[in-house]
């Protein structure tokens, strides 16, 4: 048999109900701006997601006869994962064909929570690009941004701003469909830095509010749910790969193109929400920092060098399958093992 974790195994006091709860604690801002930011049809996709992966966790383990783990909040993360990384315009069925692959197909056949071998959440994601690609990357977008929110700040106009984030968008389209900040960088485009951080223009339900996310991760750190160390090794890894690649291509290499690849599309929530899992990241320190950088590598590769504009979600589940490798080889050595011919260490 193939160890896929080592040793020293973490003991703490908390429970896996109360780590999934720090989870869910951590994402109210992320969920509570795209809720605000996208409207109903945003709570709507989030509402699925959870009761459809609570529901078929319950279903397949009544079928199977298997203890019922639905109390532990970890079919609720993953429903809140895969809701954070879905359009808020997606059908109904989208969320719930999501949640049956990311709970039964990813989780549960493979022995449940502890013995997944991908995010499930992003698993099924994955499924779904391949499966539903055009509603996939239907980003209409709704609210606040679409009245203008950046050319207003820019002119000075802050009242006609608070008004706008205060929800009064008389005469503003309920539904634009736009250009996601990840293409328009792609199109050579400059972005604005300052809405890209707030969240005004269009995405994921979850991705779209920098700011958001960075007030859950903090959580998540400050309660040492999470380490900063994979999150960070993958954010500057990511950075760096994409300049490399952009200079071997000849390509121009801006700090706004740089800081953009940061602030769009899905980094900050994978980095902090979804390639910290624990049990699909490595345990050993080395191996999340190499585990960051492969993230990083693969990130830029998709972004820069593939056809989509994204690479996140993609990344993250190619690295969950390199775990057990890269803690294969960066396993510390016992104190008093043999290291070369009799000499010990």
């Amino acid at each position: 048999m193939y160890n896929v974790s080592v040793s020293p195994h973490i003991r703490t006091q908390d429970s896996t109900k109360t780590i999934m709860g720090d989870v869910c604690i951590a994402l109210i801002p992320v969920l509570a701006f795209g809720f605000y930011h996208f409207g109903l049809p945003a709570l709507l996709v989030t509402l699925l997601c959870v009761a459809s992966s609570v529901l078929f966790e319950l279903l397949f383990e009544l079928a199977a006869k298997r203890p019922i783990t639905i109390f532990d909040n970890s079919a609720v993360v993953t429903g809140l994962i895969l809701a954070i990384n879905l359009p808020a315009s997606v059908p109904w069925y989208i969320p719930v064909l999501g949640s049956a692959f990311a709970i039964i197909i990813v989780k549960m056949l493979f022995g449940g929570l502890g013995q997944n071998f991908m995010n499930p959440a992003l698993g099924a994601r994955c499924f779904l690009l391949i499966s539903f690609a055009s509603r996939m990357s239907d980003f209409a977008t709704y609210g606040v941004y679409s009245a203008g929110f950046s050319e207003l700040f820019k002119d000075g106009k802050i009242k006609d701003c608070l008004l706008l984030l205060a929800g009064k968008t008389d005469g503003v389209a309920d539904a634009v469909a736009g250009a996601t900040p990840l293409v328009q960088l792609g199109e050579g485009k400059e972005l604005d830095l300052l809405s890209l951080f707030l969240g005004m223009h269009g995405g994921t339900i979850g991705e779209v509010s920098a700011l958001a996310i960075l007030i859950g991760a903090a959580y998540l750190i400050i309660k040492k749910v999470i380490s900063i160390r994979i999150p960070a090794t993958y954010i500057i890894s990511t950075v760096a790969f994409v300049a490399i690649i952009r200079f071997i291509q000849g390509d121009e290499i801006t700090v706004n193109y740089l800081v953009g690849q940061v602030l769009s599309g899905g980094l900050l929530i994978g980095a902090f929400f979804m390639a910290t899992d624990y049990v699909t990241s490595p345990i050993t320190p080395k191996g999340q920092i190499l585990y960051g950088v492969a993230l990083g590598f693969a990130t830029a590769m998709f972004r820069v060098v593939g056809s989509s504009a994204e690479g996140v979600s993609y990344a993250i589940i190619i690295c969950n399958l390199l775990v057990p490798v890269i803690e294969k080889i960066t396993v510390p050595k016992p104190f008093g093992s043999v290291k070369a011919k009799g000499d010990v260490h």
